[in-house]
């Protein structure tokens, strides 16, 4: 199949070089001029692990090419998929389609023969209906049809993801579109992975449904961890037991500070503004929302509970700016939230996180980046893990005792037992596992009454 991606950003690159590794021609568009000369000289403005290999070898084999012309691109093309970006519209939290639609009149005026145009971006319910009619209303003669297809690609995790869905789904009432998807997906078929065809718009709140159900998972986890502190249960136990339940599951209930990232935060956002507006209101997905911004504030109050209450002058190390460990993405990452309300209380902030810090340094004021978890450590009064980056599970703990100020860890991720850290001398906080010997002081402060 011959292939335009328009979108060259994390979802079309990861999409447009798996579909050429599947063996289609696949043309990568955008307007970015500099991205593009940096993808044609092999260089990858993300990090995603196996990324730069992958449009490597078919950069090489002449199956994945980068353009700006998205008309010339897109009228040799069967499939032309929209991957832009639909990020939170400023004011009033919907989906901001803009890109989208322009890239629709674009698309519209360029279209030779049957094309199909494939919504990858996540968009609200009755976008394909308005993308549909922007392309007729452009280009008349037209032939074409409007499919969705949404991603659920894991940054840290997508080429696997690509290669290895749990399911592909394909949203259209077109017969031709269908036969067309299902062999641009056709290589997939040899691993099995389910094709769930539906209507157009059941396609498109698959997406934000999804989503907004993982979240509320998170969320749900992280108020039973703030319930564990003050009961004496552990969080990792509860979680563990609920999660064998196979009506439940075990992922996403690891209490934490909160989710972040490109989906989560925008795309309950939009479920809940999208649903306001038909008048049907999710009030789970909108509490959600105000429990995970409320979160992060809270983690950083945990911070400044082990220090004492009060961190105003003292240098606070954070290990972690990126939402999730193997990306470099900072959008909405709790990190952000928690640094500035640290500094707001007065704390000097080193950072360090292995891919993100290229990013924070246009978001972050007054914080300091450092090149090691040691460097950032260093005359630190308090140590705070909030991502849980591979390096930062076996920490020398010798070592940071002789360089901080003071031997304090605030594990924002429960990677460490509390006794291990207590070995080196470290007080030691974390998230839902509370203190046994002040649990055990409260228990008979409680029986005493």
């Amino acid at each position: 199949m011959r292939i335009c991606m328009v979108g060259s950003g994390y979802v079309g690159l990861v999409s447009g070089a798996s579909f050429a590794d599947f063996g289609h021609n696949v043309i990568c568009v955008d307007k970015d001029e500099l991205k593009v000369a940096r993808l044609r000289a092999g260089e990858i403005p993300i990090y995603e692990p196996g990324l730069d290999t992958l449009v490597e070898e078919n950069v090489a084999s002449g199956r994945l090419t980068f353009s700006t012309e998205i008309a010339a691109a897109v009228s040799k093309s069967d499939v032309v998929f929209v991957a832009v970006g639909t990020p939170s519209r400023r004011g009033d939290g919907h989906a901001d389609l803009s890109y989208v639609y322009a890239a629709s009149r674009e698309i519209a005026a360029a279209i030779s023969g049957f094309t199909v145009v494939v919504t990858k971006s996540t968009v609200p319910v009755g976008t394909g209906d308005e993308v549909e009619r922007i392309i007729r209303e452009t280009n008349p003669d037209a032939d074409f049809a409007v499919v969705s297809n949404p991603e659920f690609l894991r940054e840290g995790a997508a080429i696997d993801d690509f290669r290895r869905p749990d399911r592909i789904v394909i949203g259209t009432e077109d017969e031709r579109a269908r036969e067309v998807m299902s062999q641009v997906y056709r290589p997939l078929s040899l691993n099995q992975a389910p094709l769930v065809f539906t209507s157009r718009r059941a396609s498109e709140l698959i997406k934000y449904a999804a989503n907004g159900f993982l979240a509320m998972k998170v969320a749900f986890i992280n108020e039973i961890a703030d319930l564990c502190e003050q009961v004496g249960a552990n969080v990792q136990d509860v979680a563990r037991g609920i999660g064998f339940d196979k009506r439940i599951g075990p992922k996403f209930l690891n209490a934490g500070p909160g989710y972040g990232g490109s989906c989560f935060p925008k795309d309950t956002l939009a479920l809940a503004k999208t649903a306001q507006d038909a008048g049907t209101p999710v009030r789970l997905i909108e509490t959600t929302v105000a429990i995970n911004d409320q979160r992060k504030r809270a983690m950083a109050r945990k911070v400044v509970a082990a220090c004492g209450g009060d961190i105003r002058g003292k240098t606070i190390a954070v290990l972690g700016i990126a939402f999730k460990p193997n990306t470099d993405d900072i959008r909405e990452a709790p990190a952000l939230s928690i640094v500035q309300a640290l500094q707001d209380n007065g704390a000097r902030v080193r950072i360090y996180d292995p891919e993100g810090m290229k990013h924070a340094a246009s978001v972050l004021d007054d914080v300091a980046f450092t090149q090691s978890p040691y460097e950032c450590a260093e005359g630190a009064e308090a140590l705070v893990i909030v991502t849980e980056w591979n390096m930062f599970r076996a920490l020398d703990f010798e070592r940071l005792r002789g360089i901080m100020a003071a031997p304090v860890l605030v594990d924002l991720r429960n990677i460490y037992r509390r006794e291990e850290v207590a070995r080196h001398g470290f007080a030691y906080s974390c998230v839902g596992r509370p203190d046994e010997e002040i649990q055990t002081e409260k228990q008979q402060r409680q029986s005493a009454a």
